[in-house]
């Protein structure tokens, strides 16, 4: 099933791709035939994340970065070109939760390192994927924003604004690379269930799932699947979209 979208010769980047999503993700595309670099900051699951692809008869690397470091992101761009070969395709998956509290009780720090990590982090590596791409003409990037980025989560400030700022950034380097064969979009999920939820309080949660008409969260599959269509040369009309996948929380 997951070869109908042929990525044989591809090699995709996904950012915090040593779990939940962004492993779900890698091995989607893995199977679809694409090599791929696992970046993630936490090198020891990087490395079992790779030995998970090339368990799957595909080439992998690992590359153990701080994502809000300009300079490793550079770095780890040139990286992948130099060992695989191109660079295809980028799933951002990276991020934090940051603290659950009201506004009054967060932080100026606590603002900024969500929004350092889940946003401009991103955003470098969007740029920095632009570069060999812009090169070859072809590419796909999907950032996995969130449905809090459209709605907002209460006590959730800093990680939904990070995220509306991800599904607003998309739109915007979408259009200026609309002329190319670049296709960038972003996804929306609801709760999916991910390591990521040992962050967020039980009375967090089952907020957001009562929000959700399906009644249950997400699986990490079910979020990868999507990405597999948007990493595909086959989304090729598709560009600065946001796609939902939220149970039927938000369909706009």
């Amino acid at each position: 099933m997951s070869n109908h979208f042929d990525l044989t010769g591809r090699v995709a980047v996904i950012t915090g791709g040593a779990r939940g999503i962004g492993l779900s993700a890698a091995e989607r595309l893995a199977d679809a035939g694409a090599s791929i670099a696992i970046v993630d900051i936490d090198a020891e699951a990087s490395q079992a994340a790779v030995k998970n692809i090339e368990q799957r008869g595909q080439k992998a690397i690992a590359c153990s970065i701080d994502l809000t470091d300009e300079q490793a992101v550079i770095a780890m761009t040139d990286e992948v070109c130099a060992k695989l070969g191109s660079y295809d395709i980028l799933v951002c998956a990276a991020g934090i939760v940051g603290q659950n509290a009201f506004a009054w009780e967060t932080s100026v720090d606590e603002w900024r390192k969500v929004l350092d990590v889940n946003l401009t982090a991103l955003w470098l590596c969007n740029r920095e994927a632009l570069r060999p791409m812009r090169k070859q003409n072809r590419g796909r990037i999907v950032n996995i924003a969130s449905i809090a980025g459209k709605e907002g989560n209460p006590k959730l400030g800093p990680y939904s604004a990070s995220k509306a700022g991800v599904i607003g950034m998309t739109k915007s380097l979408a259009k200026e690379v609309a002329d190319t064969e670049i296709r960038i979009n972003s996804i929306a999920p609801a709760v999916i269930q991910t390591p990521m939820l040992d962050q967020v309080s039980q009375e967090t949660i089952d907020y957001m799932v009562s929000k959700i008409p399906v009644g249950r969260t997400g699986k990490t599959e079910e979020v990868a699947a999507l990405v597999h269509y948007l990493a595909s040369d086959e989304c090729g009309f598709s560009t600065g979209a946001c796609f939902d996948i939220s149970g039927g929380r938000a369909t706009y």
